[in-house]
């Protein structure tokens, strides 16, 4: 293992179970191993289904939509 590696894993450890756990899913997605797919809350369900939809249809966000949306989070 990395030094590198090796200090982030340690400041995760540092983080709250629901952070460690976001942050390991991302690490394996990253090293190709996703593992078993996580279950959709059903109150979510209809918007998943909706996302997927305007996927196939190549319907995304442009350029200006994503963002606009960002600059939201740097409040």
């Amino acid at each position: 293992m990395t030094k590198l590696l090796d200090k982030a894993l340690e400041t995760v450890r540092r983080l709250p179970p629901d952070s460690q756990d976001e942050i390991a899913r991302a690490m394996l997605t990253l090293a190709g191993d996703e593992g078993e797919p996580e279950e959709i809350d059903p109150a979510h369900l209809q918007d998943v289904l909706e996302s997927l939809a305007q996927a196939k249809q190549r319907k995304f966000a442009s350029d200006a939509e994503v963002e606009a949306a960002f600059r939201r989070f740097e409040r």
